[in-house]
């Protein structure tokens, strides 16, 4: 999952970055988390494989051109448009802090509205200056229906990610880098002091009825607790009024959000995490791990990780019947342990 963080001049958005990545000093702007999974670590305990790998979360923090005039060159920079070409969603952090240099207090609603009517401008001008080459040429094809649709959506200030798009209107899409059409989760980045507080209902209810999700952080604090030893930080966690790290939350978030799932596949060679969207079919699933395994797909032996534990491995399931043979439209559940048949 790659993820890419956009935000305007000073809302803490590098910070933001190092509490989530746990890299307190990274001047590429990059950064590659695990995912914590519980049930990778459960099924490592037991296989005691050569191998062990989680889910990752690839995170990229564009840092603003050099002499940028304004904070829309600031905020849409080349550079950024190209990485989010191909993000699975966009982290827009809004400021929930005095500014540092005027005072001036937080207002997060307002700055949230400004950012997605800047992405959803940048996508109008995108897509108008398509369907104007389109009306020079004459066509009225699918393409051209969809444009039009869209465009007049992000006129009224609809971000398009609150528009349906079928399928194989999202293929006609993929090629445009549209900031609007990508997943968004929202982190108000507050002062230390307020780590704890509830997010804001305005705050949570406009991000909710323009198609994101909103998450709060203290970026300084949890960026300092994110620095110590993973076993240190529960201590830490707890005096500042928190369940879990901006990392987990964060997690927790974004496969709510990009509706994700894991299934599992174990031995004594890897014992692996692999993400999906939420009702990815069996043979859909295998191409996850080698394309080749997609083409040849026969059947997925599938184990549920709870029945997995319950009955004490492999073989007590197959003996209890709990071990099934699913065909490739299998839709591939939470937690399912699979070992797929094939043939090349």
């Amino acid at each position: 999952m790659k993820v890419v963080l956009a935000g305007f001049p000073r809302v803490g958005k590098t910070t933001v970055f190092q509490s989530l990545t746990g890299l307190a000093d990274s001047t590429t702007g990059r950064g590659v988390i695990r995912v914590p999974d519980p049930r990778v670590d459960k099924l490592s305990e037991i296989y005691r494989p050569k191998k062990t790998t989680y889910a990752t979360v690839s995170f990229v923090d564009v840092q603003p051109p050099e002499g940028a005039s304004d904070e829309k060159a600031a905020l849409l920079s080349p550079p950024l448009v190209s990485e989010l070409k191909d993000a699975d969603a966009v982290i827009a952090v809004v400021r929930g802090f005095a500014d540092p240099y005027s005072g001036a207090p937080p207002q997060p609603e307002t700055e949230f509205a400004r950012l997605d009517e800047e992405f959803a401008l940048s996508d109008l001008a995108v897509l108008d200056k398509r369907l104007e080459r389109l009306n020079r040429e004459g066509k009225k094809d699918r393409e051209h229906a969809l444009l039009e649709r869209l465009v007049a959506a992000l006129g009224e200030g609809q971000p398009l990610r609150t528009i349906e798009v079928a399928p194989e209107e999202a293929k006609l899409l993929s090629g445009y880098q549209l900031i609007s059409l990508a997943q968004l989760l929202v982190v108000l980045n507050r002062a230390d002091e307020d780590a704890a507080e509830p997010l804001p209902p305005k705050l949570a209810l406009l991000v909710g009825q323009r198609g994101g999700e909103c998450l709060a952080m203290a970026g300084r604090l949890e960026r300092e607790i994110a620095e110590l030893p993973p076993e240190d930080q529960a201590p830490f966690l707890c005096d500042a009024g928190l369940d879990a790290s901006a990392r987990d939350r964060f997690v927790q978030a974004a496969y709510r959000l990009l509706n994700l799932v894991s299934f599992l596949t174990s031995g004594e060679d890897e014992v692996r995490a692999w993400t999906i969207r939420r009702g990815t079919v069996a043979q859909k699933a295998a191409g996850k791990i080698h394309s080749d395994i997609e083409k040849g797909f026969i059947r997925a032996e599938v184990i549920a990780y709870d029945d997995f534990v319950r009955y004490g491995g492999e073989a007590e399931c197959k003996k209890a019947g709990k071990a099934r043979l699913e065909g490739k439209e299998y839709p591939v559940a939470d937690g399912d342990i699979i070992h797929f048949r094939f043939n090349v």
